[in-house]
């Protein structure tokens, strides 16, 4: 791993208490999901929800959900941050 990738999984675990290894197996068990798919992104938004031990509003998941599904997903963390905290 390098050391960008290890700084940016130590950011995400002090921001979320989420470990390197769940987010790895979070990773590699939607390698394949449909994203266009509502469940599919209403099912993950709300594992990692629970993993990183955050409520999320009702109005937050379906914002989420429909910009995933509609793949208008910023493209650096920078703006993803933004979109959590809408």
């Amino acid at each position: 791993m390098s050391d960008f990738q290890k700084n940016m999984f130590d950011q995400i675990q002090k921001k979320s208490n989420i470990t390197t290894d769940e987010i790895m197996k979070v990773a590699s068990s939607v390698q394949n999901a449909n994203f266009s798919d509502e469940k599919t992104v209403r099912n993950l938004v709300k594992q990692l929800a629970k993993m990183a031990n955050k409520p999320i509003s009702k109005e937050k998941e379906d914002k989420l959900v429909q910009s995933i599904t509609k793949n208008k997903v910023p493209k650096d963390l920078n703006s993803l941050g933004q979109l959590f905290k809408k």
